[in-house]
Parts: C-alpha cells; structure tokens; sequence
C-alpha cells in the first residue's frame, strides 16, 4: 500500500513539474523579492526627501512653488499602502506607479531648479544629501529592472500552454507590470526657461476725438 502512495505521489509530482508547477513557484518567489526591493529603494527615495527640502529651502526661498510640490508629491506617492498584493490590483498598481512618477517629475524639477544656487555647494550635507538622492535613482532603475525581468518570465509562463492550466488550478494570474513608456513621459520635467520675463507691454492711448 505504501508503495503505492509513493508511486502516485511520484507522478503527480512528475505531472505537476511537466505542467509548470515548480517553474511558476520558482517565477512567483523571485517575482516577489524583485517586487521588495523596488518598494525598499522608493522609500529609501521618500526617506531622502524631508531632508533634502529642509536643507535646500533656506538658500531657495524664492521657490517655494517647487519646494511645495515635492512635498505634496512625497504625501502622494507615501500615502498609496504599497503592499506585497499591489502587484495583483491593476487599478492600484496604476496609482501607484502615477504617484512615483509625479515625485520623480517633482524631485527633477527641483534639481534643475538649485543649480541656479551655486552658494548650495556650501551647504553642510547638500552634497552628500544630492548624492545619495542620484545614487537611490540609480538603483531604483535597477531594481525596477529586474522587477520587470521577473514580471516578464512569469506572466509567460502563466500564458503559455501546458502551464497555464497549473496556473489556473492554483490560482496564478498575470502580475502588473511598469508601463515604462508611462512612467518616462510623467517623470520628464517640463521645460524650465530661467531667461529674464517678458515685461508687460503698455496697453495704447485712445486716440483724441479729432
């Protein structure tokens, strides 16, 4: 009897195997750790954020517009529970994609804007503070990119025949992915002119009655 328990667990173990059982565990884990990390540099970003405001407003007071906006950006993108399960709510994954890229938008706006403060290079922290802030840019790219990778060889695997069959049996579904064509288009800061304003033209005498 015990042999035949071991017989038939062997091939269903064979069966789910051939069927993409063990590829979509696999696939799912390695989904979730890329998943993880992305979620750990974007908030090591947000972290950086409060710091960097406090240490730049003193020296660009006159932009408080820019300064504001990274701010509320940082309470939007903050504010979305960014959760292992987000990744399976399309809507929510959308809004939280939308939310990062307004503070990318945001923080880019602002890097473009301090360069017209060259006294900010003296500022104790500032440069450390800018340095960490590209280096978390950096690694976000990173991260998102082998979140996509992942993303890409899973959702294949539950598409593709045999395998999406064991992929409905146990519940696997496609999971969301970065719309990077997006996410560029939100996070590329508007054009900045920082030439002199136009000065209002005088508005014409009416003419004298003749």
């Amino acid at each position: 009897m015990s042999f035949f328990r071991a017989a038939v667990l062997l091939l269903l173990t064979s069966a789910l195997a051939g069927c993409g059982y063990n590829t979509l565990q696999k696939q799912d884990e390695q989904v979730t750790s890329a998943w993880s990390e992305v979620l750990n540099q974007y908030q090591r970003r947000a972290d950086l954020v409060p710091n960097l405001v406090n240490t730049v407003k003193g020296a660009v007071a006159a932009e408080k517009d820019i300064l504001d906006s990274v701010v509320e950006a940082r309470a939007k993108a903050t504010s979305i529970q960014a959760t292992p399960e987000l990744i399976n709510d399309p809507q929510a994954f959308q809004q939280w994609q939308a939310a990062q890229g307004e503070l990318s938008s945001a923080l880019s706006r602002l890097m473009v804007v301090v360069e017209r403060y060259p006294d900010l290079k003296s500022i104790s922290g500032f440069s450390d503070l800018r340095a960490q802030l590209e280096g978390t840019e950096n690694r976000i790219a990173v991260a998102r990119k082998r979140y996509i990778d992942a993303v890409q060889a899973y959702n294949v695997t539950v598409r593709s025949f045999p395998s999406n069959l064991t992929a409905k049996m146990f519940g696997h579904t496609p999971k969301q992915n970065f719309t990077v064509q997006d996410e560029a288009t939100i996070s590329k800061p508007p054009p900045v002119d920082f030439g002199t304003p136009a000065q209002p033209q005088p508005e014409p005498k009416p003419e004298s009655p003749g």
